[in-house]
């Protein structure tokens, strides 16, 4: 399992440019609170904590992860953002109902992503319990939020210097 090989928060390896010029849209699934609040905290504080400044950062929370996809959709129809992070927990359960939100959500962020030509991250949990859930929501294994965040801005840096 590659969180067991990496902490999700840890970016010791890697040059982060700064977020300051970056304006960032953040959508939230409200389905599995406690998870996507962390996730949420950890993704703004990466935000911040690498350079951009709070009147640059919109969220926006849907009901669930399926929502997630709509709600970056909307975010982009809109304009001014670099890039949109998305920020949800699917956990399984005994029904086959996991498998085809996942598909989904997966399918639909990359779908937004191409159709806006801007970065759309995929900072879903999609884990087999809730304690898998809870070590990468900041436990254990780190805080898949702020890897989605630090991924935005990389994204977003990267968006700009090909534009020249």
């Amino acid at each position: 399992m590659a969180t067991q090989l990496k902490n999700l928060s840890d970016f010791s390896n890697t040059e982060i440019p700064s977020a300051q010029p970056y304006r960032f849209g953040i959508v939230v699934a409200e389905w599995n609170a406690e998870i996507t609040n962390a996730l949420y905290q950890g993704a703004y504080q990466s935000l911040v904590n690498n350079g951009a400044l709070p009147e640059n950062i919109v969220v926006y929370p849907v009901p669930g992860s399926f929502e997630l996809t709509s709600g970056a959709d909307l975010l982009l129809k809109k304009g001014g953002l670099e890039a949109v992070i998305c920020l949800g927990c699917v956990i399984q359960g005994e029904t086959r109902h996991f498998d085809f939100i996942c598909d989904a959500v997966a399918n639909g962020v990359s779908n937004v992503a191409i159709k806006y030509s801007k970065p759309v991250i995929f900072g879903v949990l999609t884990t087999d319990n809730q304690q898998q859930a809870i070590d990468r929501a900041g436990g254990k294994h780190g805080n898949k939020g702020d890897e989605a965040a630090i991924t935005a801005i990389k994204m977003a840096h990267l968006a700009e210097t090909l534009k020249g």
